[in-house]
């Protein structure tokens, strides 16, 4: 059976062996972040819908799990923001029935938290992962570039909400843009915000390669773990870590190394070119970047990578 919305399983730093659930078209999501991994938004909406079908997902994940496959987590990810899909809470409600004994995670931004129909639809995850990258209007504004109803302020109420309701984990992820959000100010404001969620977790990131907005610039380690410190919380590993996950898979890290050798291309080429999912593509970039193996140009199309000048022979 050939699946069209789900994909991996694919090895991640904060989740194990993980099988994406991908419920909205490429690229519709309530924000347009400048370091996203999957490109410019080019639907930016806050309108819920059904923009896959409900049942087909659930056909595709009973087939997938009646094999019993070792995954960590099924983890609702992908092109865009899983929230906005409104048969989300169905396929949730689904799997915690027929195939209980796999942990849900919900990888999301989070600014529809603030729905109680959307709280109520995730209670029976295992684990939300939404993020917070600013502690100020401003700064979300320039980082998180929201739908025009989407304000930090409705973000934070949500996050606030989600925490008194929900009972499983929260792993809340901040990712460090320098220059917008590390300013002593702006770490202050975001430290607040952090105590009033009060998540089980919290995860400081930068960038692993090149994003969306060029002048994006990733963090160093010994930065990132004094903001961690500040914030309290702890720098995500490096993408290099999920090296010898069951999930890391050396022949699409080799096709994809194959393919660049040939000729420099964007994660949306090598997805439609190799027949891997974008997000799964991305896995195995962040860890060509990290390892300097490839690296990436902006151009009119998009982020091209080609293999570094020593890779390339």
């Amino acid at each position: 059976m050939r699946y069209l919305y789900l994909f991996g399983p694919v090895p991640s730093r904060r989740l194990g062996s993980s099988l994406g659930i991908d419920l909205v078209p490429y690229k519709t999501c309530t924000l347009d972040c400048v370091y996203c991994e999957c490109g410019e938004t080019t639907d930016l909406t806050d309108i819920r819908a059904e923009y896959v079908p409900t049942d087909e997902v659930i056909r595709e994940l009973d087939d997938f799990l009646s094999k019993r496959p070792r995954i960590d987590y099924l983890t609702f990810s992908g092109s865009g923001e899983p929230t906005l899909h409104s048969g989300i809470g169905k396929i949730i409600s689904f799997l915690k029935k027929q195939h209980p004994d796999y942990k849900i995670a919900l990888l999301t931004n989070g600014t529809l938290f603030f729905d109680p129909e959307v709280r109520r639809e995730v209670m029976d995850c295992d684990v939300i992962l939404p993020s917070l990258d600013a502690g100020t209007e401003g700064v979300f504004k320039k980082i998180n570039r929201p739908h025009e109803n989407i304000t930090l302020k409705k973000l934070l109420k949500g996050l606030i909400e989600l925490r008194r309701e929900f009972s499983g984990k929260i792993w809340l992820e901040v990712m460090v843009i320098p220059g917008l959000n590390d300013s002593e100010e702006e770490l202050e404001a975001i430290r607040k915000h952090l105590l009033d969620i009060g998540a089980n977790r919290i995860q400081i990131n930068s960038l692993d390669r090149p994003s969306t907005e060029e002048w994006v610039r990733p963090t160093k380690g010994a930065v990132l773990e004094r903001i961690a410190s500040i914030l309290g919380g702890e720098a995500v590993g490096k993408p290099s870590d999920v090296v010898g996950h069951d999930s890391f898979s050396e022949d699409a890290l080799d096709k994809i190394v194959s393919t660049i050798r040939r000729r420099p291309c964007t994660a949306d080429d090598l997805a439609k070119i190799l027949g891997i999912h974008l997000n799964e593509v991305n896995k195995y970039l962040n860890y060509l970047s990290e390892t300097g193996k490839v690296h990436g140009e902006k151009k009119e199309r998009g982020m091209f990578f080609s293999m570094a000048r020593d890779e390339s022979s």
